[in-house]
């Protein structure tokens, strides 16, 4: 009989109830139907398709893309009890083989693997005669060639269908507007009678959207950071290589903790950098897009846009790496005429055919409108997305309503300027015209001759790069940003109507300042944390403490372990034994046992230096024991010398007892027993997993499990 998803939920993962729609998308797959889900970053989408491969008999086989995400995932649900593997580019024979072989034991819940591996092995050569119990496509966008992150790899992935008609399969993204949705159901057959569409909206309230002209972008994004985000984790996205380098080194240099991050980087700093970001707080990643798929890093209070993205699509993912936790978070852009020509030029000069092209150009005018709006960021955002949208109160342009004006005359004095000097020339010397400013270029041309001359002495100079740059956002006038165009300006289709009044020119007036008047706001985490009393913070305080060191002990990020809101939560319910860290939100079994006495310790360590607990393992029945608080720690952080593994080694096969061992190592004993794996890999050349090393330790058999591997 199949587990129950809500016993999972509760019991692996630690949280009390669904959220949203993910109660009946779980259902649709459990009846053995297929399910097309759009969901955004952060609703929760995982546990869409890792529930029900928990529950159904077999292993879930989720696709994606993305390698940094599935060997996160992988890792958190070891952390949870599920047995997970991944399988991509980056696995050795060895590896591999270790997969297959728990495939065919039947010792796998879930398999994450990468598109191309099914392109050059069938799915059925890897499972072998292993059960399937549900077929996941994660970043099902990646299928359209409509969408913005077409992938060819992903259109082989039909096939599952077809090979496994009687499998559940369910498709997911986060971002895929009408065209792109219609499409990932076609390409998929999700539109059959066995088949549903779940679509949870698109809105992610707790990110406030910003978007400004670009004016000295250095300085704009140093005012962002250090008026609201010091010390936070951050992303800084860059249009180019280069410029994430030199914007990282800028960042450092004004004491900020930056890295950079692109796909030319050598692969071993790329991927330290990564795991850095991963593992530290308060770091920013400066990167350009190659950055962030599969990012699950849930405390990014903020991403930053240097340089203009190509979609609206493009835009919402990457933002949407902000505020995973559903903290609120910062997305803020800076854009000028020239990201708008450049990424306008990009597409009209692929290669791409002629059909894809106006997509692609049709996307990127109405990434321009987003910019150029003067009404409700998130309301653009979530009907380009046929999502619907109210005024926010949360974006830059309902804090601070932009001042809007008639622009006809202005516009007329500009494309009047453009057409008198050939089109020749670009928006610094048509402004230097307008102007009256005689410059050398000015009197060499003979400008200052032209009827134009001076007309536009009432605007100042970044006036009229507003104008210039909101004409070349409409289509009126035209930059040529190829190597040899030097953004030299031309007329637009509709820019003669402009000229005969026969159109209107509606622009927008921006003071130039770096960020939107702030309303006040106050996370859940947050508001709560202001909630505790002084003793419960420093309680708090020695909860993350642990946290972070048994996060350095095992070589993973803090949040693998327990978030913020299950610290917190902690200290209001101040457990005394495991049945009452039941009660904490957070916390499911496999934690509970891995962690609970660690915690356990932390949370009494004011009493009477005993700690008393139940077991969950003996029966139905509670049994309380009683153990002495272990003696604080004083080697956290310290790395594990091969001198002292191997006293280890020899304490363990001796059978001393872990509080003991972990008394003559000044280390916890999630600690000792955290560091076995690395010491059998070690000492015997053995995989020891964590489910396995979880029932010797709770048995105590794991000295005699070490002295038969030795032996043999």
């Amino acid at each position: 009989m199949p587990v129950k998803p809500q016993l999972v939920l509760e019991k692996v993962f630690g949280y009390p109830s669904f959220r949203g729609d993910q109660a009946a998308i779980i259902d649709q797959v459990m009846s053995g139907g297929n399910a097309f889900v759009l969901m955004p970053t952060g609703g929760g989408k995982s546990l869409c398709y890792q529930i029900p491969a928990i529950c159904r008999e077999g292993a879930g086989i989720v696709v994606s893309p993305l390698i940094a995400l599935m060997q996160d995932q992988v890792v958190a649900l070891e952390q949870a009890g599920v047995r997970a593997a991944f399988l991509n580019s980056t696995c050795t024979e060895e590896h591999i083989h270790s997969v297959k072989d728990r495939l065919r034991q039947r010792d796998l819940d879930l398999l994450y693997v990468a598109p191309e591996r099914l392109a050059t092995q069938p799915l059925s050569a890897m499972v072998q005669d292993c059960p399937i119990a549900i077929i996941a496509i994660d970043e099902a966008h990646c299928v359209s060639q409509w969408g913005f992150d077409f992938r060819p790899s992903y259109r082989i992935l039909s096939e599952l269908r077809t090979a496994y008609a009687n499998v559940p399969f369910i498709a997911l993204t986060a971002t895929a507007d009408a065209l792109t949705r219609e499409d990932i159901v076609r390409q998929f057959r999700l539109d059959t009678p066995d088949s549903r569409t779940f679509i949870s909206g698109f809105d992610r309230p707790n990110i406030r959207y910003t978007i400004q002209p670009k004016d000295k972008p250095n300085q704009q994004l140093l005012g962002f950071i250090d008026e609201d985000y010091k010390g936070a984790a951050g992303i800084v996205y860059c249009g180019s290589r280069k410029k994430t380098e030199s914007t990282a080194e800028m960042l450092r240099k004004n004491g900020h903790n930056a890295l950079a991050y692109h796909a030319g980087m050598d692969k071993d700093i790329r991927a330290r950098n990564q795991d850095r970001f991963l593992r530290e707080d308060g770091l920013i990643i400066v990167a350009t897009v190659a950055f962030g798929m599969g990012i699950d890093k849930p405390d990014v209070r903020f991403v930053f846009h240097m340089d203009m993205p190509k979609s609206i699509e493009a835009y919402y993912q990457e933002t949407g790496r902000a505020g995973r936790d559903g903290e609120p978070s910062e997305a803020f852009m800076v854009f000028d005429s020239s990201d708008i020509a450049r990424v306008r030029n990009f597409v009209r000069e692929s290669e791409a055919p002629a059909e894809q092209k106006q997509i692609e150009l049709n996307r990127i005018n109405q990434l321009v409108d987003l910019c150029e709006s003067h009404t409700c960021r998130r309301a653009t955002v979530l009907e380009y997305f046929g999502d619907h949208g109210e005024p926010c109160g949360n974006c830059d342009n309902c804090l601070s309503p932009p001042e809007t004006f008639n622009g006809l005359i202005p516009a007329q004095k500009m494309l009047s300027c453009i057409h008198r000097i050939k089109e020749d020339f670009a928006l610094g010397h048509v402004i230097d015209i307008l102007m009256g400013n005689a410059s050398p270029a000015i009197e060499r041309w003979r400008h200052n001759e032209l009827p134009t001359f001076g007309v536009g002495s009432d605007l100042s100079k970044h006036e009229w790069k507003e104008v210039g740059r909101q004409l070349l956002a409409k289509g009126h006038i035209v930059m040529d940003t190829s190597i040899d165009g030097f953004n030299k300006l031309s007329l637009g289709e509709d820019a003669r109507e402009v000229l005969k009044g026969e159109r209107d020119i509606i622009l927008t007036k921006r003071e130039k300042r770096t960020a939107p008047a702030k309303s006040k706001r106050s996370g859940q985490t947050k508001q709560a944390l202001e909630e505790l009393s002084a003793p419960q913070h420093q309680t708090f305080e020695r909860l993350r403490a642990k946290r972070a060191e048994l996060a350095r002990e095992q070589d993973v990020p803090a949040f693998y372990i327990f978030s913020d809101k299950t610290l917190i939560d902690m200290v209001r319910v101040m457990p005394t034994s495991r049945a009452q860290m039941n009660n904490v939100s957070g916390i499911g079994a496999k934690k509970l046992e891995r962690y609970g006495d660690d915690f356990l310790h932390v949370l009494n360590d004011d009493s009477d230096g005993e700690v008393r607990y139940t077991s969950m393992d003996i029966g139905d029945e509670s049994i309380e024991v009683t153990v002495t608080t272990k003696p604080k720690p004083t080697r956290k952080g310290k790395r594990w010398s091969d001198e002292e593994e191997d006293e280890l080694y020899d304490q363990l096969t001796a059978d001393m007892p872990l509080s003991e061992i972990a008394a003559l190592h000044d280390r916890t004993i999630g600690g000792i027993v955290a560091r076995v794996p690395n010491l059998v890999q070690r000492r015997l050349n053995h995989e020891l997993d964590r489910e396995q090393l979880a029932d010797l330790v709770t048995e105590k058999m794991l000295g005699d499990y070490l002295r038969t591997l030795n032996r043999n």
